[in-house]
């Protein structure tokens, strides 16, 4: 059997990129402070980006830094002092997707360089040409179903490494290289910094006809007429893996720590299951069911199955769906006594019903009987940013586990 699939997870900061780890990623990429596209990203300085690569690799994980931005000259300043700092700290992967980067990444360092989906590869003509050039990795483009996705991975050699995309925000252009973010507010999302445009709400007018309206809006507010659904393939796991996919790409590095734990949990379990053997359309609903607990705008299969149709969009508005509040994070158990030290991330109360949960596939039901705060006191309320707050819980719980509510 081949190796197993690679889940790939978003580390916007050290939180997500511990959680990732914690949760089941095989791997994680992220970006330091330059040359690539999540500017409103917290990202990684240079002293973080080596306690970041350390702490994966002492985990058994990979370190991917993006690096694919559409750059004009001035944008490449420093790069290549940058790329050979990467190189000696051990960073294992560069996403690229300009070629001027990628021969300078090529000829200044010894990692190996991956072919972002900015770099729009939809056939495998363009992937063998990066092949030749020294790619051990391409990004498809989302924009691919999945009869095009088997017969590039019959057509390409197979030492070529294939990633894609199966979960998170989509882009409403042609594999993310948009121009209207430029053009609405001077924010260039092809170098990083993108004012998610698409997302706005938009009416259409004639001029000669004032208040007459193009019959594309849903009401008399407008519509969100660009505004995609999300991405999710968690019940196609099994097909893309049998199609030779190397890799599942998780999108969120400007997503919550809630999320990432959420997410990445979901796709490994499902994963260890088809690889176990007991896949199925019930284990898939189960954990599709679960990753609809994180924030999430409605789900499409985007062009899995071809050209989407009208359903991949939403009208109505670009809010996300938010039904369970993540209200702590455990820092440690006791095993002795069976407390618990957690710490607040939302306002939660004596009574609550809660669920907990690990990178077990599993969560536990409880109800929060009892609370002491870092004083020993007793409390009946944790409404204090990041307050530390006791419970006794017979449940062996582990560093880093989810506390969330259901919202009612």
């Amino acid at each position: 059997m081949n190796k197993e699939v690679e889940l790939l997870a978003p580390a916007g900061d050290f939180e997500k990129l511990k959680a990732a780890i914690k949760f089941g990623a095989n791997a994680v990429y992220m970006a330091g402070n330059s040359f690539g596209l999540r500017k409103n990203s917290k990202n990684f300085d240079s002293e973080e980006l080596k306690a970041a690569v350390d702490y994966a690799h002492n985990h058994n994980v990979r370190c991917h830094i993006t690096m694919n931005i559409v750059p004009h000259d001035n944008d490449l300043d420093g790069i290549v002092d940058y790329i050979k700092f990467l190189d000696k700290i051990g960073v294992d992967a560069l996403i690229i997707s300009d070629p001027g980067i990628f021969m300078i990444a090529k000829e200044n360092s010894n990692i190996d360089l991956h072919i972002s989906t900015q770099a729009s590869v939809t056939n495998s003509h363009t992937i063998n040409f990066w092949y030749n050039l020294g790619a051990k990795r391409v990004i498809l483009a989302r924009e691919l179903s999945l009869d095009e996705i088997i017969e590039i991975r019959k057509n390409v050699p197979k030492d070529l490494e294939i990633e894609c995309f199966i979960h998170g925000a989509m882009c409403i252009s042609y594999s993310g290289r948009c121009l209207l973010s430029n053009y609405m507010t001077g924010r260039d999302s092809n170098r990083g910094d993108c004012a998610h445009a698409c997302r706005w709400k938009y009416s259409i007018q004639e001029e000669k006809r004032p208040g007459e309206y193009y019959p594309i809006e849903e009401d008399e507010n407008g519509t969100f007429i660009m505004n995609s659904k999300d991405l999710c393939l968690i019940d196609e796991i099994d097909k893309l893996i049998e199609a030779g996919i190397d890799s599942f790409k998780i999108e969120g590095r400007m997503k919550t720590v809630f999320y990432v734990a959420t997410v990445i949990r979901s796709y490994r379990q499902a994963i260890n299951a088809y690889y176990k053997g007991t896949f199925n359309e019930k284990i898939a609903q189960k954990y599709f069911d679960e990753i609809k607990k994180a924030s999430h705008r409605h789900f499409t299969k985007g062009f899995f199955y071809g050209r989407p149709g009208k359903d991949a969009q939403i009208y109505e508005n670009s809010s996300y769906i938010r039904n369970y509040d993540f209200i702590a994070v455990v820092l440690d158990y006791d095993k002795n006594q069976k407390i618990a030290k957690l710490e607040e991330r939302n306002k939660f109360i004596l009574g609550d019903k809660v669920e907990i949960f690990g990178n077990n596939s599993e969560y536990i039901e409880f109800k929060i009987n009892n609370m002491k705060d870092s004083n020993g006191n007793d409390i009946d309320t944790a409404n204090k940013a990041k307050q530390i707050v006791y419970i006794k819980i017979d449940h062996e719980l582990q560093k880093g586990d989810i506390v969330r509510r259901e919202i009612k």
